[in-house]
This record gives structure tokens, sequence and C-alpha cells, in this order.
């Protein structure tokens, strides 16, 4: 990956370099993220109100894009999940293209069938239920009319 714009000496944040080899490479990213479906969340901050990007891996299903706020197994709900509940007009970024969309946490069977076709497509994510006390919450991205 390059660091166009770049000057000596400033270092890219983990999430910033995801960031910049999904666009510079029309969606797709390498080392551990080579071959996962990937998009960029761009939301509004809960309380900063700033425009925030996340790169998330997500799963297509129903015309819609799944994406679970596992934080990679963490104890705790990753910050973008708690902006989108917050704020949920976001964009959506899929290879080279950007649209508006809605986040909406699923809940009971709508949240388990995403759960489980999630889980069928890459495992690791009930890996990450498994290794988890709280209910991982599963995000629908609708892409708005």
């Amino acid at each position: 990956m390059s660091m166009k714009g770049m000057e000596d000496g400033q270092v890219l944040s983990f999430n910033e370099q995801i960031i910049a080899e999904f666009r510079e490479n029309e969606g797709r990213c390498g080392g551990m993220f080579e071959g996962n479906p990937m998009l960029l969340l761009t939301m509004t901050g809960a309380r900063s109100g700033r425009q925030l990007t996340s790169p998330l891996t997500y799963h297509e299903l129903d015309g819609d894009w799944i994406v679970f706020a596992s934080a990679g197994g963490h104890p705790s709900h990753p910050a973008w999940y708690h902006n989108v509940s917050a704020n949920p007009a976001v964009t959506v970024e899929i290879g080279t293209e950007s649209f508006a969309a809605t986040a909406a946490e699923l809940s009971g069977s709508e949240r388990a069938k995403a759960f489980d076709a999630m889980c069928e497509a890459m495992p690791r994510f009930g890996d990450y239920q498994a290794s988890v006390d709280r209910e991982i919450p599963v995000v629908r991205l609708r892409r708005s009319t």
C-alpha cells in the first residue's frame, strides 16, 4: 500500500491504513483482510458530531449489507456501533461505489437469520460471539431510496 500524501514521519492509524488501501485498490484489501468482503462505513460521531469512517467486513443478505459489532471478540461494543445507534443515516462505500444508507440493529428472528448467514460465510464471527459475554449486535445497512 502506498501512503500518498504522507509527510515524512507521519504515521497512519490501523484503520486509516485500511481505509487508504481500500480506496487505492477499488475496495480490495490485503494482509489479514485478503479475500474478505469489505466496506467503509461513514457515520456521524455520537458525541463529537464529526464524520468518522470505519472499515468493516460484511455479508450481503437479501439485498442489504450485514455487519457485526464484534470488535474482533472484544468485550465491549465498538465505537462505530454507538455512533450508528445514535445517528443511523450513514454512507457506505463498497468497491468504487458510494451510497447513502440507513443502519438498523436487528433482533429476534431477523438477527438469528443474519447471524447464522454471516457465521456460515465467515465462521470466525461465531467464534467471536462464543468468546464474549455480551450479545454481539448485528446491524443491517439498507440503501436509502
